[in-house]
């Protein structure tokens, strides 16, 4: 069983799955993380929605890219979560199935092209306080607790 995070199911609601792929890039003490502005301000693990057709691996790449301009190398998963939400950028109540992952930040490409999104470098610890999501925050602890394997 997949361990659950959020928000308290809505009873009657229908949630729509939505695979997702995000990444722990850990460096030198800190993390890689992307601040998204909108629906509301937070710091994230960079990463998103597997496209239909899309591999896990693509989607990790190809979001952590657009959310924060950086190549990553070397994606090794360590776990998943669930958590259900209201998307309202999609306008979506989705049972989000997050595959996490932790990869090397190689460098960067370029500014990030997801709109409303910025590339932050934060300490570790300060980032298990400052990532939004309680999922994000449990694999972060786990990974800054037990380090690399």
């Amino acid at each position: 069983m997949m361990r659950r995070y959020g928000e308290t199911i809505v009873k009657g609601q229908r949630y729509r799955p939505r695979p997702g792929a995000y990444a722990i890039l850990p460096r030198g003490g800190h993390v890689l993380l992307t601040h998204q502005e909108a629906p509301t301000p937070e710091f994230q693990l960079p990463g998103g929605g597997i496209d239909p057709g899309e591999s896990t691996l693509t989607a990790l790449h190809r979001e952590v890219i657009e959310e924060t301009g950086w190549k990553i190398a070397a994606p090794r998963r360590v776990g998943a979560f669930r958590r259900f939400a209201y998307m309202p950028e999609y306008d979506l109540w989705a049972e989000k199935i997050c595959h996490i992952y932790v990869a090397q930040p190689v460098r960067p490409l370029h500014d990030p092209t997801e709109p409303g999104h910025e590339a932050v470098w934060m300490e570790a610890e300060a980032a298990l306080s400052s990532l939004a999501n309680h999922g994000d925050r449990a694999f972060l602890e786990r990974y800054l607790a037990f380090g690399p394997r």
